[in-house]
């Protein structure tokens, strides 16, 4: 969970995908920037993929029930609910301020050393390991700790089906120490997919 004092500086979500957390954390007072992909689509385009994106997800999610903890969100009817508050609210933020949401792709990012204070990666790596290998994953990993002078946060450290990467997370976590990289795993108290609560944090220092 993110406290006050993560709000204060620079911050990069990275991909920041339809979510509302941009949107949110600005109106807080933090410095947002939201990279994804598909912010390079015509704004009718992403606003039509985004605001039925929460009823796809929802199927998805339904159709593997019992692999998901269901106390944050109630029930599944609650987490579709609160994915369409936040589709309206990402979809309401990239129209007044488009300037928030950068189109990029990891494992190359627009933005000089040292340029954000927190990292936030969910839900891209491990999440996708069926189709980016660890090489993607190590080059990533670097690029968001060139970006970073505080700490990247990377969640969850599973795949879509629930699976534990957990060889790939060792050999992932030797590559970065000999690339002189500190990263450590550390636990969460959200947990949505069963087993998966913790994230990878790697610090810039």
């Amino acid at each position: 969970m993110l406290t006050d004092g993560d709000l204060q500086g620079r911050l990069l979500d990275c991909p920041g995908g339809a979510s509302s957390f941009t949107a949110i954390a600005s109106d807080r007072g933090a410095l947002v920037t939201a990279v994804d992909p598909v912010y390079a689509m015509p704004t009718t385009e992403l606003l039509d993929l985004v605001m039925g994106e929460p009823d796809r997800g929802s199927a998805h999610t339904v159709a593997g029930v019992d692999r998901y903890r269901w106390s944050f969100y109630g029930s599944p009817e609650g987490h579709r609910q609160m994915r369409k508050r936040s589709a309206a609210l990402f979809s309401g933020d990239i129209e007044v301020h488009p300037e928030r949401y950068v189109p990029a792709f990891l494992p190359e990012l627009p933005f000089e050393d040292h340029q954000f204070d927190l990292v936030l990666s969910s839900h891209l790596l491990f999440t996708y390991a069926d189709r980016l290998d660890e090489d993607f994953h190590f080059h990533a990993l670097v690029e968001l700790h060139r970006v970073c002078r505080g700490e990247v946060r990377l969640f969850p450290l599973l795949d879509q089906a629930g699976n534990s990467l957990v060889e790939m997370t060792r050999a992932l976590l030797d590559r970065l120490d000999r690339r002189a990289i500190r990263a450590n795993i550390c636990d969460v108290s959200y947990e949505f997919q069963r087993g998966g609560n913790q994230m990878l944090v790697v610090s810039a220092d």
